[in-house]
């Protein structure tokens, strides 16, 4: 099934849209917003999975699905949490700013927490007030679980995974360094990040789902152009399994946390750093790493980051060429 909420409120308006994301009808019998669903899935889930069943029947009224009326599908959340579970954008960004990998991060995940008391909507502006700031965009899956208890396994982990998302995580490039240096974290260089109009539960992604990872080509536009097209199942380090696992390592993680997978990062087929589509490799999901490449090859970047005005996209496709999730379009500034 696939579950949105329309913007009403703060915490929006839950809806079931149908498989191609044309149509939806009304979940509020069920639950208000999607945040109330999670917080009684045992009754909810199988309620929300036989109101998608109807909604591909045409067995209950329908009303035209728009994208541009979504919030994320949670507009505001209890708890966000970043991974980053594709250890080669990690080693590619370190080496940019002359940090040593430790070998540590290869066997235990890195994780930051984020502001989650507002996202923004897929096709809201990013807000940038400084353009020295280095606006990055972050192309990433995230999942929703539901409760998972303090010590919980990976399998357990796994088994509480209710809904699967697309991110932009964004990212103030520029104010990273000095809040790095202080060890204590990011704050000022994460703000707002967006959603996929869509969320999907797993057993609606079919094969595309396998062993914890999300498999298939996540599709990154900047101003139109093709900017990259990383398999987000290949060369992801830590399965969501783990990443989740992780977080609950010395808390509990209540239903309605979000966990993200970080950078989807595929190295080039030759072991070394990805290649631009257009000199026949995979691309990027961030202009940290497309730059980062830029340096080790010619000793400085090139590309720029986001500008006032600039469009991102970001969007996966199944093998029909259909849309999964909708798509995260948002102009800075705009």
């Amino acid at each position: 099934m696939k579950l949105a909420s329309l913007k009403d409120g703060r915490d929006g308006r839950l809806v079931v849209v149908s498989n191609d994301l044309a149509w939806f009808t009304d979940a509020g019998t069920i639950a208000p917003t999607l945040q109330a669903a999670l917080d009684n899935w045992e009754r909810c889930g199988p309620m929300l999975e036989a109101l998608a069943r109807s909604v591909e029947d045409g067995g209950v009224p329908l009303e035209r699905f728009h994208e541009h009326d979504a919030a994320s599908p949670l507009p505001r959340a209890y708890q966000w949490v970043d991974g980053s579970a594709y250890v080669n954008h990690v080693q590619l960004v370190r080496q940019a700013r002359g940090a040593e990998m430790p070998q540590s991060f290869w066997t235990d995940p890195l994780m930051y927490q984020g502001a989650s008391d507002g996202f923004l909507g897929p096709r809201d502006a990013i807000p940038l007030a400084d353009e020295a700031w280095g606006c990055d965009l972050e192309g990433e899956i995230a999942v929703i679980v539901d409760d998972v208890p303090l010590g919980a396994s990976r399998e357990e982990a796994l088994a509480a995974i209710r809904l699967v998302m697309l991110v932009n995580d964004v990212s103030l490039r520029a104010l990273i360094p000095a809040e790095l240096a202080k060890g204590f974290g990011f704050l000022q260089s994460k703000p707002a990040s967006a959603f996929s109009p869509v969320a999907v539960s797993v057993d609606a992604l079919g094969e595309a789902w396998n062993d914890g990872k999300l498999h298939g080509a996540l599709l990154v536009e900047l101003n139109g152009r093709d900017f990259g097209k990383a398999d987000a199942g290949v060369d992801m380090t830590f399965d969501f399994g783990t990443l989740v696992a992780h977080a609950a390592k010395t808390r509990s993680l209540c239903a309605g946390t979000i966990v993200g997978s970080g950078t989807v990062s595929n190295r080039d087929a030759d072991g070394g750093p990805g290649k631009p589509i257009a000199d026949g490799g995979l691309g990027y999901s961030c202009l940290a790493e497309v730059r980062t490449v830029e340096t080790l090859l010619t000793g400085h970047p090139k590309t720029p980051f986001l500008k006032t005005g600039d469009t991102v996209r970001i969007e996966m496709r199944d093998a029909k060429g259909h849309t999964i999730f909708g798509a995260i379009e948002q102009t800075v500034g705009g």
